[in-house]
């Protein structure tokens, strides 16, 4: 719960502080521009709303690391979903806008977040999971999200270190094998998700593991 409170405070600070002229760059989200992941954060706040807000009487049926449907096709930013958060974020039209809704929605999940019980049970895509499994898989969404709006914005703070090794370990779970040590937690995440391509050192570091990768979590 702590951490999923310290990845997403960072993320959301991360964005605050970002120049206006920032939300016109591309994110590592492929087809997105920042001011179209920020307006996914805020769809995302919302989702945390709901989901803390419809509990679940039945055992749960998926975990933190279950959770994601794992596929190996990067997203095209061609999927209608993708194609109406980026219509969405151009209404929004002044950078300010959507900084102002991003804290204010995702302020309210954070203390939703911070108020709820890890061990009760909550319903997402006809699912239930935990509450405490439901929010770690949040601290895996906010850390990627993050890399995402740092991508081709270098002078803007990093995710936190402790989200960056969990999100690691989660993924390594995930695969069922560990990336070489060499590896830095960001560098796991970027490749391990196909956020960027291994250069020929680390696909001959990583074997034939290299061939598994990526993974996409949906």
């Amino acid at each position: 719960m702590d951490l999923f409170s310290h990845s997403w405070t960072a993320l959301r600070t991360a964005v605050a502080e970002l120049p206006d002229e920032a939300f016109a760059q591309p994110s590592g989200c492929t087809g997105w521009l920042v001011r179209d992941l920020v307006c996914h954060l805020v769809i995302d706040s919302q989702d945390v709303l709901i989901t803390l807000a419809t509990p679940a009487d039945a055992e749960p049926t998926r975990d933190a690391l279950t959770y994601w449907d794992v596929t190996a096709a990067p997203p095209t930013g061609e999927d209608p979903l993708d194609a109406l958060t980026v219509r969405l974020a151009a209404a929004y039209e002044e950078p300010w806008l959507l900084k102002f809704h991003l804290d204010d929605v995702g302020s309210a999940a954070g203390r939703a977040a911070g108020l709820a019980d890890p061990g009760a049970r909550v319903s997402t895509r006809d699912e239930v999971l935990t509450t405490g499994d439901y929010l770690t898989t949040y601290v895996m969404e906010w850390t990627l999200h993050h890399l995402d709006l740092i991508a081709h914005l270098p002078d803007v703070a990093k995710p936190p270190a402790e989200g960056l090794a969990r999100s690691r370990e989660m993924l390594e779970k995930i695969a069922g094998a560990a990336f070489p040590a060499s590896f830095s937690d960001t560098d796991a995440l970027l490749v391990g998700t196909g956020r960027r391509a291994p250069t020929d050192a680390e696909k001959g570091e990583l074997g034939g593991f290299a061939a598994r990768l990526p993974l996409v979590l949906g």
